[in-house]
């Protein structure tokens, strides 16, 4: 079983309700096959969460509002992948510094918060190969974060990463 689901929003941080009224709708659909990961789907929401509006706070902060966020859910029996595609600069994970515990700061918490609700957390520049991308004037690249969370319940043979999310992407990566 593979099931793969696909939405398109814009930059809006008000878009955030109708991707997480669509990602609750779709582990709904999914959770008498696969309830562990209805069991996941505050973690999963969350990250989900962060991702999105870092992508609309940070990724896209000086483009239209109307550019398109993507987001692609790959769901197999013991995986569920989340991916969120931006068309913003691309961004270094590994120049962040991580907080320090019992620091306050403002901001700079999300990479960390998602490496913890996550399995795998990973960052990669895309290359688009579609004829949409070029008759419409889109970034030639975008970036694409992917958030893994695996079943606890059993052990599974995992697809690499690079066969879930849109595999008709070229990677230059940045990992978590």
């Amino acid at each position: 079983m593979l099931e793969r689901e696909h939405l398109t929003v814009r930059s809006y941080l008000e878009e955030l309700a109708a991707v997480q009224k669509w990602f609750r709708s779709l582990v709904l659909e999914i959770s008498e096959k696969t309830p562990w990961v209805n069991e996941q789907f505050d973690q999963l929401n969350l990250a989900l969460a962060e991702g999105f509006t870092n992508a609309v706070r940070h990724a896209h902060a000086d483009l239209p509002a109307d550019t398109p966020i993507e987001i692609e859910l790959v769901l197999q029996p013991q995986q569920i992948e989340i991916c969120i595609f931006d068309q913003g600069a691309p961004f270094d994970p590994s120049s962040l510094s991580e907080p320090q515990p019992g620091s306050l700061r403002e901001g700079g918490y999300g990479w960390f918060l998602l490496r913890r609700l996550a399995d795998k957390v990973t960052y990669d520049r895309t290359s688009v190969d579609w004829p949409e991308a070029i008759a419409h004037s889109a970034a030639p690249q975008r970036n694409c974060l992917r958030i893994v969370k695996n079943s606890t319940i059993g052990a599974a043979r995992k697809a690499p990463l690079s066969e879930n999310c849109s595999a008709a992407h070229k990677k230059i990566s940045k990992t978590a």
